[in-house]
């Protein structure tokens, strides 16, 4: 039995019920709808309003993170009122003040796979707007497990994709990238930069495909992958097709339940990850340099980022071309390695590593951390 619509909310929803595609019964449809969105940052923000402002009846959020300066950019359901508030409470706020007729669930928890089955039991679809690859694979696996469609997002520099996995009518996720790729592989956002109004186009998209799954109209994005440029400002569709030797959803599926995610991605092996040995603090470089040490500074941002905070003397080796110009350090030349927050650095100290490179250490948290401890003059982005 589809729930009533109040007096309010047929005047709230009177642009939908004048469509023949939604009308009365779908408006309905949408009240009675029930949608898991896996992350509030840049995609889940455009997600979450519009299916509130749609009148989707309940919705769910998980994250655990907070709310930062930084989010703000393109994270449009936060707000400077917010700032170092939790996300989902931030979140929830907001959608209940542009729409009071839905319910919203607010898991401030990190979603893991002990606890992925408990918080999408409630749930008729789910939304991936997360960000890491351990994540993706989550709720892909739990999607396929529970035989709810995975309304797929991501997002990187100027591009984005978009599709539709739903295993019992098209492909799911593994059938495309069966594995992940080796850690630090991919940049993320907070390495490669996004534009910031990239999710909102991607998540609008989103929330597009779960609208249409909710009402049964259209040609969702199953077995479609849709390719975003804006800088082209183009579309591109990839046809795709099921994987039959698929572990999770092929004929003979080898993943029958959730597993730990971190590790099958590599996390905890990431080239970050090592001893202090291999790693200098900011006060202990700047101590260093005070007294005049030989010391190699070497700079493996993007030329560009030397614009917005640089240490002087810093030679630029971008990451990306550290290994065709590795001949121009010396081995026996004590180097540090900056970034922005110790991450790339620390994949360019297991280049130099396996190089042979002895006495290569890490700037611990990059030049952000400089700037917090070091130089306060300099911006921390």
């Amino acid at each position: 039995m589809l729930p009533e619509l109040s007096r309010e909310e047929f005047r709230r929803y009177s642009r939908h019920l004048l469509l023949p595609e939604v009308g009365l019964q779908g408006q309905r449809k949408l009240k009675a709808a029930s949608v898991l969105v896996i992350g509030t940052g840049g995609l889940g923000s455009p997600v979450a309003l519009y299916l509130a402002a749609a009148g989707v009846g309940r919705i769910g959020l998980v994250d655990f993170d907070l709310v930062d300066a930084s989010n703000l950019q393109r994270q449009i359901i936060h707000g400077s009122g917010t700032l170092g508030g939790l996300k989902v409470e931030s979140a929830k706020k907001r959608l209940l003040d542009l729409n009071p007729d839905i319910r919203v669930d607010a898991h401030n928890e990190m979603f893991s796979a002990e606890n992925a089955f408990r918080i999408a039991e409630p749930y008729d679809i789910i939304v991936d707007c997360s960000d890491n690859f351990p994540t993706r694979y989550l709720s892909n696996d739990l999607a396929v497990l529970t035989g709810k469609p995975n309304v797929y997002g991501s997002i990187f520099r100027f591009d984005g994709q978009v599709s539709v996995f739903d295993a019992s009518r098209g492909p799911c996720y593994r059938c495309i990238f069966p594995e992940p790729p080796p850690p630090g592989a991919v940049p993320t956002c907070a390495e490669g930069g996004v534009l910031g109004i990239l999710p909102g186009t991607i998540g609008t998209l989103q929330a597009t495909e779960v609208v249409k799954l909710i009402l049964g109209v259209g040609e969702p994005l199953i077995g479609t992958l849709l390719l975003y440029d804006a800088l082209e400002m183009r579309f591109d569709r990839i046809k795709l097709r099921k994987n039959p030797q698929c572990k999770v959803c092929g004929e003979h599926p080898e993943i029958t339940g959730l597993m730990d995610y971190e590790a099958f991605c590599g996390f905890g092996r990431e080239p970050d990850a090592l001893g202090e040995e291999w790693e200098i603090t900011p006060a202990e470089l700047a101590d260093r340099l005070k007294r005049g040490d030989s010391l190699k500074l070497v700079d493996v941002r993007e030329p560009h980022e030397a614009e917005i905070a640089r240490i002087p003397g810093a030679e630029s080796i971008p990451l990306g071309k550290l290994t065709s110009r590795i001949a121009e350090l010396n081995p026996d030349e004590e180097i540090v390695l900056i970034c922005k927050e110790g991450t790339r650095s620390a994949r360019a100290l297991k280049v130099l590593r396996e190089a042979g490179f002895r006495k290569a250490r890490n700037l611990k948290g990059g030049i952000n951390a400089w700037a917090q401890a070091v130089e306060p003059s300099l911006p921390v982005y």
